[in-house]
């Protein structure tokens, strides 16, 4: 099944593992939220899990000669880091729309930081956080 990405946390453009594995990959990159779910911060990136909230993030949509190599790629990351990926049904949009998109979620058991309120990584941890590391 071929769906655009939610990414929330390093992979967000301006971020580490954005310009790392998708930048030149993507076809499309829009803002958008993922409401039934929840923050919380990590080791140094985000995990989401399901929940009463909202997290904010980019909805990228891959290139379509990348997409088979990008998925594989950010499988193994993910999943390396403690994440699964789970299809999500309602990504919205700033125009109010919504879209089926892939999402990577806190495996069981991984050990999460504390909740992060606003559901927007970038705006709570203003640190570094994964942008511009090596």
């Amino acid at each position: 099944m071929t769906l655009p990405f939610f990414v929330y946390g390093t992979l967000r453009p301006g971020a580490y593992n954005h310009d790392r594995l998708l930048l030149g990959r993507t076809a499309a990159e829009e803002a958008a939220r993922l409401p039934g779910a929840l923050l919380h911060d990590g080791p140094g990136y985000p995990y989401a899990v399901p929940g009463e909230g909202t997290v904010e993030g980019t909805l990228v949509t891959a290139a379509p000669d990348a997409y088979g190599e990008l998925l594989g790629a950010l499988d193994r990351m993910e999943g390396d880091a403690g994440y699964e990926r789970a299809a999500v049904e309602a990504v919205r949009l700033r125009d109010g729309g919504t879209v089926r998109a892939w999402t990577y979620l806190a495996a069981p058991g991984t050990a999460l930081g504390p909740l992060i309120p606003t559901g927007d990584w970038f705006r709570a941890c203003p640190a570094d956080h994964g942008r511009g590391r090596p």
